[in-house]
């Protein structure tokens, strides 16, 4: 087999600067008006937080997370009560 045509076609390696996946930043929400506040991120996952509770998550700088309310643990109905970017959402407390 003739290697010679295949001289010269390597892909460059990829520098380590073009790996850096964003920072995650450590944020806080209280829920104080709803029975059941569910958090929805970008990716899917969901946090729920309870009346009178409040939970510390970590999310990416500009996230959006939507709020969704659920006023009765039986049904499934949910309603949108806001939407946010991460930055919005207070710092977590060290």
């Amino acid at each position: 087999m003739d290697r010679s045509r295949f001289a010269g076609n390597s892909l460059p390696l990829p520098s380590l600067a073009m790996s850096t996946a964003p920072k995650r930043i450590r944020k806080q929400y209280v829920n104080s008006e709803y029975p059941l506040v569910i958090m929805r991120f970008e990716d899917g996952h969901e946090i729920k937080v309870y009346k009178g509770t409040g939970k510390e998550f970590d999310a990416y700088p500009g996230e959006t997370i939507k709020l969704l309310a659920m006023y009765d643990p039986t049904s499934h109905d949910r309603e949108l009560v806001d939407t946010k970017k991460s930055d919005d959402f207070p710092d977590a407390a060290e």
